[in-house]
């Protein structure tokens, strides 16, 4: 009787002691209620239903594969303890969870391997970057931040147990089997991404799996095929295959899972899987490394392991070595009959059984399974494609980028203005989001050719050449590799060509490489998804930081640990709203009332653009170039900015010439062109002029007098339909003025009466003034001065006066269908007649542009004169003509720059700081930077075609709406921010 009393209190107070041990992983907070709710159900339980609880079988919620049938038989008939899913939808998945744990009388242990997140997005590729992404970031916040994220994900969908953190020691880089999976080579690298992403998953819910013990990162087979073999010495193994195991466990890793491998100096059995060792699952792992927590066998089906036995006694087999799941039985049933003999034989004891079954039971009532409700599917899809995961991804990648080679400091691309620039692709997947990136930053053309030697032909015209190496990004797995005839283009392109190779693939591609030396620049970009390739580009123009670190040896070329680090430049860098303090939600506002001027025909098509904090949050394009064209708005589209041309050309160089005290806001005409000397308009200023307060005339039609005045055609006297050498200022096709035309239009201004009072007064005539001293100072025309000053160095290539000779018609959108001057579609000449007689270059009107260009303009402009790692205006400067002069006088204006209203009425919504700036174009567009809020918001419209006729565009406030909802688009509540979402 002694020895049975003594039996009993063996068999239920030991597990009682562990279960309120509080710092067992497996502990709940309230550990009595645990304790209380794990007897219960084991001790009414049958031996068959504890024998059960054991295993962890397969499910797929995927159609084509579904074992839907079988899967219910051995939980009703053999009374299993968990599932562990695979392949399949979200949807699908929820409905059989709650399927077969509706059968189950214990409630079931759901796992799942999501090490990188559930492949669950809508556009089928992962929430999450590869293990070794994350191993190349320095923020381990981030890596713990990915853990929480993925911890949410699978507690949204029924998954107790994620089979992650994978913490192998990635030393071999031909293993086929871990790779991608494994946070890199380095151990204290591997042990501090392992520990993050434990801490965050586990903090979400989630309990953690360490994987896969002793350490499968030193071998080239895979253990789905075979045995893979480690031969390490204990020692070793010691020191770095086990460290992370040690440290996660003393943070409380909830779970481990025993690889099938091969360790002959910790198993001397030769050819004996380390899952069914007892000196390794027991006397190493639980002894030695004291864990207490739950230990998996890895997949029982696996070759690994399945040729050591018949089924069943395998099953038996890692049962007494320790373990505590037996993970995918080949033969469940055989397994529990082996089981059950065993236990009747008594060679495994209840004391045994209970170990398990009770630690298995501990899981589930911590992870909320003894008050189990079905997983509601009506919002799943959306939960498990949540901006917040985007945000992070894109935070992943930023962070992971990795510069390893930097010749000369190529990286980042600097001096835009002497850079010419090719792209090729190479790889099997496509780099077409990498490519129209780097367009955003300047003009890059894709060079293609089917033969090396054409190739190698055409790159001569370039000086710099960015190889993007793209493989496919559907799973870790994927190839890597160059193969031989893109390694010979490689090396033969760097050759003759100075190279930026940008690698989208497992970093182990640039192992094969013979030779780096004759590549300038070198960027590990991990993956080929859209988000690495945007990412990558902003990295190689400085408009986000270099952070990364190399997280394996490549070779000869690289060492583990190596980047090279730089900061931004302060270019724009493009990415999701909530990144700066915006809402996507209510900016998806901005959508209704573009696509509604559009709609009533206030335009045929707008660009729109908005950046906060030096990022590029919002850029879209609604409409068509003409109403009843088939021509939609594209990124690269360019259109006729109209007014803004007084800030994008004239005023940036007239800052110039202020800093250079060439002149000042106080000089006079006089003073700078001497034959206004003599004129009613001698001692009006600098400052008068452009703040509109100077008594000038708002307009002169110049063009009227050179129409007949009977036909109000062009008078032949003035126009030519070929170019001569007296006509020779192209307006329009086959349209030439008499080439001293613009020499009349100065006169005429000169000599024009000043309005009767000084007031404000909005005029044009101060640009085709200052034209003139600008071009005569620089002895250069003006178009080119500020191509060589501002566009080419910024990179806003699609910025330009006469763009028609140099871009397609296609690009170009078209302004009107002139009845009054030319008499023919205005499309790729100015709009604005004074313009169009000056040749097409106006101080006033005639730039040319696209959103994005604009942007880069205004942003340099916010920055106090610096863009892009170069200053091109002091602070000092820009404040002088960002300031109202004639407040005092009711003028809004500042010098060039227009600002919001004094009072009601006004070119803003009314709703942002004094301190902002921009301006309006005739042709429907807006330009307006905020420095208190540090947003650029640009409009583009043609809202002139095919008449000017009512400016509705304006008469409804629309660019004025569209920015008051900006601004309520900002967060003040950091609830809203799904950036703070754990």
């Amino acid at each position: 009787m002694r020895y049975i009393l003594s039996l009993i209190f063996c068999f239920t107070l030991i597990p009682a002691l562990v279960a309120q041990d509080v710092n067992h992983p497996l502990a709940h907070k309230d550990l009595q209620a645990q304790q209380k709710w794990v007897d219960s159900v084991y001790n009414d339980m049958s031996l068959e239903e504890k024998v059960g609880q054991l295993f962890m079988i397969r499910a797929f919620s995927d159609a084509k594969k579904s074992n839907q049938k079988e899967v219910a038989g051995l939980i009703n008939k053999y009374h299993i303890g968990g599932l562990i899913f695979s392949t399949g939808g979200p949807v699908a998945q929820a409905k059989q969870n709650n399927l077969y744990q509706a059968i189950s009388k214990t409630p079931l242990l759901i796992g799942m391997d999501a090490e990188w997140g559930l492949s669950m997005r809508l556009d089928s590729t992962y929430a999450f970057p590869w293990n070794m992404t994350l191993g190349a970031i320095s923020d381990n916040k981030l890596v713990e931040r990915t853990g929480y994220h993925i911890g949410e994900h699978c507690k949204r969908i029924g998954v107790h147990f994620n089979f992650a953190p994978v913490v192998d020691i990635n030393t071999n880089p031909k293993n086929p089997i871990i790779g991608n999976r494994s946070f890199g080579e380095d151990r204290d690298n591997v042990t501090e991404k392992g520990l993050a992403f434990m801490k965050g998953m586990q903090d979400a819910g989630v309990l953690a799996n360490a994987k896969h013990f002793p350490g499968h990162g030193d071998t080239d087979s895979d253990s789905h095929k075979t045995l893979p073999t480690i031969n390490f010495n204990e020692k070793r193994i010691d020191s770095i295959e086990l460290y992370p195991y040690r440290e996660l466990i003393k943070e409380g890793l909830s779970s481990v899972m025993v690889a099938h491998l091969n360790v002959p100096s910790l198993e001397p059995r030769d050819g004996f899987p380390s899952s069914l060792s007892k000196h390794i699952v027991t006397d190493i792992l639980q002894d030695s490394l004291g864990f207490k927590g739950l230990i998996f066998t890895d997949a029982l089906e696996m070759k690994g392991v399945s040729n050591y036995s018949t089924p069943g006694e395998i099953d038996l087999a890692a049962l007494k070595a320790g373990n505590d799941v037996l993970l995918i039985s080949e033969d469940v049933p055989k397994a529990i009959e082996k089981i059950i003999e065993a236990y009747n034989s008594k060679d495994i004891t209840e004391e045994r059984l209970a170990h398990s079954v009770k630690k298995i039971l501990m899981a589930k009532y911590k992870v909320g399974l003894s008050h189990y409700e079905p997983i509601g599917t009506n919002t799943l899809v959306d939960d498990l494609n949540r901006l917040q995961d985007d945000l992070l991804y894109e935070e992943l990648m930023e962070a992971s980028t990795t510069v390893l080679k930097n010749k000369q400091s190529i990286l980042p691309l600097r001096n835009l203005e002497t850079k010419k620039i090719a792209y090729v692709e190479l790889g099997d997947s496509s780099g077409s989001t990498f490519y129209n990136e780097l367009k955003k930053y300047t003009k890059v053309h894709k060079v293609e050719a089917e033969k090396l030697d054409e190739l190698i032909t055409k790159l001569q015209n370039y000086n710099t050449v960015i190889v993007g190496f793209h493989k496919k990004n559907d799973n870790p797995w994927q190839g890597y590799k160059f193969d031989d005839k893109e390694m010979v283009w490689l090396y033969e392109i760097a050759r003759t060509n100075t190279v930026i190779l940008d690698v989208f693939a497992r970093p182990y591609a640039l192992i094969d490489l013979t030779t780096t030396e004759n590549l300038e620049g070198i960027v590990m970009s991990y993956q080929n998804s859209d988000i690495a390739q945007q990412k990558s580009a902003q990295t190689i123009f400085g408009a986000v930081a270099a952070k990364g670190t190399i997280p394996v040896s490549l070779g000869e070329h690289f060492k583990v640990g190596d980047g090279i680090q730089y900061t931004a430049m302060q270019s724009l860098s493009y990415g999701l709203p909530e990144r700066v303090g915006m809402s996507s939600k209510k900016l998806e506002r901005l959508d209704s009332i573009a696509q509604y001027a559009v709609d009533q025909k206030m335009t045929p098509g707008i660009q729109l653009l908005v950046a906060r904090k030096g990022k590029v949050i919002y850029n879209k394009n609604f409409g068509k170039h003409t109403y009843d064209g088939n021509e939609e708005v594209k990124f690269e589209d360019m259109y006729d900015v109209a007014s803004l041309t007084k800030i994008l050309a004239t005023i940036p160089l007239l800052m110039e010439l202020e800093e250079k005290k060439a002149l000042s806001l106080n000089t006079k005409l006089s003073q700078i062109l001497p034959e206004y000397a003599k004129t009613n308009k001698k001692n009006v200023t600098i400052k008068q002029m452009l703040s509109h307060y100077a008594r000038l005339k708002p307009w002169i039609p110049f063009y009227a007098a050179t129409l007949d005045s009977t036909t109000k055609k062009p008078d032949p006297k003035y126009y030519r339909r070929s170019a001569t050498p007296k006509f020779n200022i192209k307006v329009a096709e086959q349209m030439y003025l008499r080439s001293d035309y613009p020499d009349s239009i100065q006169k005429i201004i000169r000599d024009t009466d000043l309005l009767s009072s000084q007031r404000y007064r909005y005029s044009d005539l101060p640009y085709y003034i200052l034209k003139k001293y600008i071009e005569g100072y620089y002895k250069k025309p003006l178009d080119e001065l500020v191509q060589e000053h501002f566009y080419q160095s910024l990179g806003a290539n699609y910025t330009t006066y006469n763009p028609s000779p140099k871009f397609s018609d296609r690009n170009l959108i078209p302004t009107e269908i002139d009845d009054y001057f030319r008499y023919k579609e205005v499309h790729g000449y100015v709009h604005d007649m004074g313009a169009a007689m000056q040749n097409g270059v106006g101080g006033h009107a005639g730039v040319f542009s696209n959103a994005n260009d604009v942007a880069k303009i205004m942003q340099m402009y916010l920055q106090k004169g610096f863009y892009g790692g170069k200053r091109y205006l002091k602070t000092e400067t820009v404040d002088k003509f960002n300031t109202t002069y004639y407040k005092h006088k009711n003028v809004r204006r500042g010098i060039g720059f227009d600002k919001p209203q004094l009072g009601e009425e006004g070119p803003t919504c009314g709703c942002l700081s004094m301190k902002s700036f921009g301006h309006s174009g005739f042709t429907g567009t807006y330009a307006w930077a905020d420095p208190d809020e540090e947003i650029v918001y640009i409009f583009l419209a043609n809202r002139t075609y095919p008449k000017a006729g009512k400016n509705r565009l304006l008469r409804e406030n629309i660019r004025t709406e569209i920015q008051r909802l900006i601004y309520e688009a900002i967060i003040v509540d950091e609830t809203e921010d799904v950036t703070h979402s754990n």
